[in-house]
């Protein structure tokens, strides 16, 4: 047993009126801890409840993502003319909507913005589809790269996937507790503004409750991060929904935090999100679109592209975005850039072992 330990667990777990927040350095020492496995299981699994009932604040985030930072592997520089773009997504995956992350990533990196995704596999408590099942039914097998593969590819094709059980598997062995404790843990919530990206980056965040927001914004003014994105998205995604207006926060270096309201009427998108019925349906779905075929995915496809090429420099304005976003679906250039990165992942990829 960890006495150290003991003694951050008690702080976080004695209460309303006894109980006190950690500090940035205390947070990262709990965290690292966890993560190398010197705090017992029941130790972890205490902690992970208590500070889920406490809710974190942001500098105990700041200092979990320190953490983060030390412990797991990263996709290095790269000398990219644009930063790179983070999207991070609730790692327990959809199960509701329809989600379009991976074919805005594809349109971003088709544009010249290079792109980093990651998570894991299907991970409690949703256990909803992951990211990198989607990237499977479409060919790409990131999960069979190590961290070097997957910067070579990187580089190549402007599009990286970090996968938690090849590329930090510190943090993949916290998953069985999200199932035994069986709610999220704060883990969940800095999974989605890590940055698994050692270079200039712009992260994008999706949340579902405010308070969430606030934490994302206490953090990572603390780590230093001055160009990011809160999404208020489909199921805590950053993908914008189209049955309500979007609500994005945007920040950029020495400039105040400012808010943005994109209802999809007002560009002709309203419409209801496409339910998510089967992983098998939805490869189908994506599909369709990378071919150019009209459909509802193929509407919020285009939503989304073109809030990021505009979001992220490509396009000066919303209409233009969306323009660009749909002309490069239809003409084929985002299947294009989809068969580029499958070929470069396919000659990287490990051997498997025998």
């Amino acid at each position: 047993m960890s006495n150290a330990f003991r003694e951050l667990l008690r702080k976080v777990g004695s209460g309303n009126h006894t109980g006190k927040n950690l500090s940035r350095e205390e947070a990262a020492a709990a965290t690292r801890m966890m993560l190398l496995e010197e705090a017992t299981p029941a130790q972890i699994g205490a902690f992970l409840i208590a500070h889920r009932i406490k809710r974190p604040t942001g500098e105990e985030l700041a200092g979990m993502l320190d953490a983060y930072s030390e412990l797991g592997q990263t996709l290095q520089p790269a000398g990219f003319s644009r930063p790179v773009t983070v999207l991070g997504c609730p790692y327990d995956g959809h199960d509701r909507y329809a989600p379009v992350t991976p074919i805005t990533a594809l349109i971003l990196a088709a544009a010249g913005v290079p792109v980093v995704l990651h998570g894991g596999d299907r991970m409690p408590t949703k256990e909803g589809i992951p990211l990198i099942e989607i990237w499977q039914g479409l060919g790409v097998n990131w999960d069979r790269l190590d961290i070097g593969q997957t910067q070579h590819v990187f580089e190549k094709t402007l599009l990286g996937f970090v996968y938690l059980p090849n590329h930090f598997p510190h943090a993949y062995q916290m998953v069985p507790y999200r199932s035994q404790i069986g709610k999220r843990p704060p883990f969940s919530t800095l999974e989605l503004i890590w940055c698994p990206y050692a270079g200039e980056a712009h992260i994008v965040a999706g949340f579902v409750h405010p308070p969430t927001e606030g934490m994302f914004q206490d953090a990572l003014a603390l780590r230093g991060i001055q160009r990011f994105t809160t999404v208020k998205g489909l199921e805590g995604s950053c993908n914008l929904p189209r049955d309500r207006t979007a609500i994005i926060g945007i920040q950029e270096p020495n400039v105040p935090f400012e808010r943005i309201l994109l209802p999809p009427r007002d560009y002709g998108f309203d419409g209801s999100d496409l339910p998510f019925e089967s992983n098998a349906q939805l490869v189908e779905q994506m599909q369709a679109v990378l071919h150019g075929k009209p459909s509802e995915l193929m509407q919020s496809a285009i939503w989304n592209g073109g809030f990021y090429l505009w979001r992220c420099g490509v396009c000066a304005d919303m209409p233009a975005g969306i323009a660009e976003a749909e002309a490069m679906l239809t003409k084929g250039d985002v299947a294009e850039k989809l068969a580029e990165i499958t070929k470069a992942v396919s000659s990287v990829q490990l051997t498997p072992q025998v």
